[in-house]
C-alpha cells in the first residue's frame, strides 16, 4: 500500500496524513467512504450466522426508551431473534471477517495500521431505535454504515462513570458535543475513550472495524506465563534441600529457597530472544472460537493466507497462529512479503529454500494457508 496516496476510504486524504492528524487524536466523519455500499451479508444469512456455535453473538433489547436493558449471548435460534416489526433491539455478530471473504477483504483495506493492531469486523443489526446506549471503547474504531441510517451523538467525555446494575457498559451522564446522521457508505472514526451513542433510524446495519489494545497488566501476565513455561520446560528443576538441617524456628523462609526462587526468575529472562518470541506468539494466538480445517493438499502453485490466520514478524522471527519460526536471507524476505501481502505467487514460492517450502507445506496441511493457481 502506498501510504502517501489519497484514499476514498479516508475521505480523500492519505493514510500517512490520517495517522498523523487523526489517529488517537480526534474524530473524522467521512461521507461516502465506500461509495455504493451494500451489506456484505444478507439479513437472513446474518441471523443464520448468529446461530452457529463458533460465532460470538449478542442480542440487546430494551422494552422502551428509559426501559430496562437486557443482554443475551448466542448462539441464537431464528425463533429467539425478535420480529423485525419490534423496535429497539440490536443483534451484534463479532468477527464477520473470520467467516466471510468479503468481510476479510474489507478489513484488509485498513492495513495502513499495523496488522498486529487490527482486530475484527463486528456487525450491528438494529431495528428502529435500536442501539447499545452511550458508551466508550478503549480502542480505536471505524463505524461504517452498511445499510439504512444511524444517528450518532459523540463527545469528549470526562466523566466515564458507568450506570450501575446494567448488563452493558453505559455511561451514567453522557454529554454529547456533536451529532451526525450516517447513510450507507458513510463512516465515522473515533479515537479511544471518545464517547458515542448510535441509534438506528429504521432498520439498519453498521460495521465496526475495531483494533486490539492490550491492557498492560493482563498482557504482562500472559507474557510472563509464556516465558515461565519455556524456562520450566528447559530445566524441569525442582527445589531440593538434601542437606537441610533441623530448625527450631519453622516459620522462617530458608535462604536457599529464596535463592532458588531468584534463580527461577532469572532463568525466565536468560534467553535474550525469549521475550521477543513471547510477544509475537501472544499477538498471533488465534481467538478461542477459531478453528482450522486440516487438508492433504500439496504445495505446488502460489499460496494465500487463510482469513483466520494471524501472521506477523519481527527482526528475527516469523509468527503464525501462536508459533514462532526463525528465518533469514531470501526466505525471510519472502515470508515477510507473505505477512504483508497475505499471498505469494508460484514464482515466489519456488524461490524459497527447500526448508522454507517444507514449512509452508506444514502450514498448508494445517489449514493455515491455502494453495492458489497464481503464476
Amino acid at each position: 500500500m502506498d501510504i502517501t496516496q489519497p484514499l476514498t476510504l479516508l475521505g480523500g486524504i492519505s493514510p500517512a496524513r490520517f495517522m498523523r492528524q487523526y489517529w488517537q487524536k480526534k474524530p473524522l466523519l467521512i461521507r461516502q467512504a465506500v461509495p455504493g455500499m451494500q451489506p456484505l451479508l444478507a439479513r437472513a444469512a446474518l441471523f443464520a450466522l448468529a446461530g452457529q456455535d463458533d460465532v460470538e453473538s449478542r442480542l440487546i433489547t430494551r422494552a422502551s426508551k428509559g426501559g430496562t436493558w437486557r443482554l443475551r449471548h448466542g448462539p441464537f435460534a431464528r425463533t429467539a431473534i425478535p420480529k423485525l416489526s419490534q423496535p429497539g433491539w440490536t443483534l451484534l455478530v463479532q468477527g464477520l471477517d473470520l467467516h466471510l471473504d468479503a468481510a476479510h477483504a474489507l478489513l484488509e483495506q485498513f492495513a495502513f495500521v499495523p496488522r498486529a493492531r487490527l482486530d475484527d469486523l463486528m456487525v450491528s443489526f438494529a431495528t428502529d431505535g435500536g442501539g447499545v446506549g452511550p458508551h466508550f471503547d478503549s480502542y480505536d474504531v471505524f463505524l461504517l454504515q452498511a445499510q439504512g441510517q444511524r444517528r450518532w451523538r459523540i463527545g469528549r467525555q470526562k466523566d466515564l462513570t458507568l450506570q450501575a446494575d446494567v448488563p452493558l457498559k453505559i455511561l451514567r451522564d453522557f454529554q454529547p458535543e456533536q451529532e451526525c446522521l450516517l447513510e450507507a457508505g458513510d463512516m465515522l472514526y473515533l479515537p479511544p475513550r471518545y464517547a458515542h451513542d448510535g441509534v438506528a433510524q429504521g432498520e439498519c446495519m453498521t460495521y465496526s472495524i475495531g483494533f486490539r489494545a492490550p491492557a498492560q497488566g493482563e498482557w504482562a501476565q500472559d507474557l510472563m506465563q509464556r516465558l515461565a513455561d519455556v524456562a520450566g520446560d528447559a530445566t524441569g528443576a525442582r527445589y531440593a534441600d538434601r542437606y537441610q538441617a533441623a530448625i527450631a524456628q519453622s516459620g522462617a523462609i530458608p535462604e536457599a529457597l529464596q535463592e532458588f526462587a531468584r534463580r527461577a526468575v532469572e532463568k525466565v529472562f536468560s534467553d535474550p530472544l525469549a521475550f521477543e518470541r513471547s510477544v509475537g506468539e501472544s499477538l498471533t494466538e488465534p481467538k478461542a472460537n477459531v478453528f482450522f480445517t486440516p487438508n492433504a493438499a500439496t504445495l505446488g502453485g502460489g499460496i494465500a493466507v487463510d482469513r483466520s490466520t494471524r501472521l506477523l514478524y519481527d527482526e528475527r522471527h516469523v509468527f503464525i497462529n501462536g508459533e514462532a519460526y526463525r528465518a533469514e536471507g531470501k526466505d525471510f524476505a519472502l515470508l515477510k512479503d507473505l505477512a504483508n501481502l497475505r499471498s505469494l505467487s508460484e514464482r515466489e514460492v519456488k524461490g524459497l529454500s527447500a526448508q522454507a517450502r517444507g514449512l509452508l507445506q506444514e502450514w498448508l496441511e494445517m489449514g493455515w494457508i491455502h494453495a492458489t493457481h497464481s503464476t
